[in-house]
């Protein structure tokens, strides 16, 4: 196998890292704010757009490549909320229109996704349905050339700052999973109301909100794709989303090593450096260890997707080995500070706590062992 990447693939990492630096402050953590000069920045730089196409603005890359941008970010950047609501932005909003909106849905909507011009939030979760789609409530009623949509979601990150949204919802309850469809809503339609951002253990810069839709009135031509097909449309989002935004964890990791290690150099107790205690040195290899094997898995399930086969166990494999590593490598870093960890000030918890959340969205490690255990034929 080749591990090496290519001219054009470096460059766009090392392009990522130094704008990552670029971000001078530490992350937004009030969630009644939002980083717009951020925002703006990153898609001045190319993120909102880097797996788009080219015709509306995109940059068209596949996905190995996308992920080894985001990992550059991931690694430069100390604003990780505001790159999860970046990949959000474009894994589980625009790539779907991209995907399966008709050339007037395309058109009108995501030039301006990719610009930054417009912020999109994804809203398929409801108090209870989550992992389980099939288990979704919200209904969408056609009536002549619109559909009236009545809906109650959750957790729709960037909700409280999108300016449309992608609402997934049941237009056949008899059809189960292939009764539901996707609709692009935008927020100023009549009976839509965004609810403010709650307060999360991490990700503290990335607004997530609940979304209410009563007797909402949607235009038949703003159906993503076809009636039905939003459990497709939806799983093809997670792909990109499970494969491609969990670099951001991989670029944060390898940051948290190099200053773990200098750390571990520099800091002396009984008249030596802590490095030189095996317990020490022995945690930051295990810290190595979990990074390696997420990268690969990570790497991997991006280039089988790339190549257009069934990519799902891969992608969960690689999805579960990140955040699990992103969790136990974060706590083996505030143990490794002492006290300093502990100190809210630091920041030295903030990965733990973000990944902590990786472990939940985008299908939670459970679901992701479920998966693997269901492609093992179990």
């Amino acid at each position: 196998m080749d591990f090496s990447w290519s001219v054009e693939q470096n460059e766009l990492y090392e392009q990522a890292v130094r704008f990552g630096a670029s971000f001078k402050s530490t992350a937004v953590t009030d969630p009644s704010q939002f980083n717009i000069a951020g925002w703006k920045s990153l898609a001045e730089f190319g993120a909102l757009g880097l797996c788009a196409p080219k015709e509306y603005g995109g940059m068209g890359l596949d996905a190995l490549s996308t992920a080894r941008v985001f990992e550059g970010l991931g690694y430069g950047c100390p604003d990780r909320g505001l790159l999860f609501a970046a990949a959000a932005h474009l894994f589980a909003c625009i790539m779907p229109l991209a995907e399966h909106g008709s050339d007037a849905l395309r058109a009108k909507f995501v030039p301006d996704l990719i610009a930054g011009k417009s912020i999109a939030g994804n809203a398929l979760t409801e108090p209870e349905a989550g992992s389980d789609i099939a288990n979704l409530v919200s209904r969408a009623q056609q009536d002549r050339d619109d559909y009236v949509l009545n809906a109650d979601k959750s957790y729709v990150t960037n909700g409280p700052v999108a300016d449309l949204f992608l609402v997934y919802a049941i237009t056949n309850k008899n059809a189960g999973h292939l009764g539901i469809s996707a609709f692009v809503v935008s927020r100023d339609l009549e009976g839509v109301t965004a609810g403010p951002a709650f307060e999360k253990l991490g990700l503290g810069s990335a607004p997530v909100g609940a979304l209410y839709l009563d007797n909402c009135r949607v235009s038949k031509a703003h159906r993503v794709g076809g009636e039905g097909q939003g459990t497709r449309i939806f799983a093809g989002s997670m792909k990109w989303e499970r494969a491609c935004l969990f670099a951001i964890f991989l670029g944060a990791m390898e940051k948290q090593l190099d200053v773990c290690v200098a750390y571990a150099r520099e800091r002396h107790q009984f008249g030596t450096a802590i490095s030189n205690n095996q317990a020490v040195s022995h945690r930051i290899a295990d810290m190595k260890f979990r990074l390696e094997a997420a990268r690969l898995l990570l790497y991997r399930a991006c280039w089988l997707s790339d190549r257009g086969g069934d990519s799902t166990l891969e992608i969960s494999l690689s999805k579960l080995a990140v955040s699990e590593a992103t969790i136990r490598s974060g706590l083996d870093s505030i143990r490794l500070h002492g006290g300093l960890g502990y100190a809210a000030e630091s920041g030295i918890a903030e990965l733990m706590l973000d990944g902590i959340g990786s472990a939940i969205f985008s299908g939670t490690s459970d679901i992701q062992r479920t998966i693997i255990a269901n492609r093992l034929g179990l």
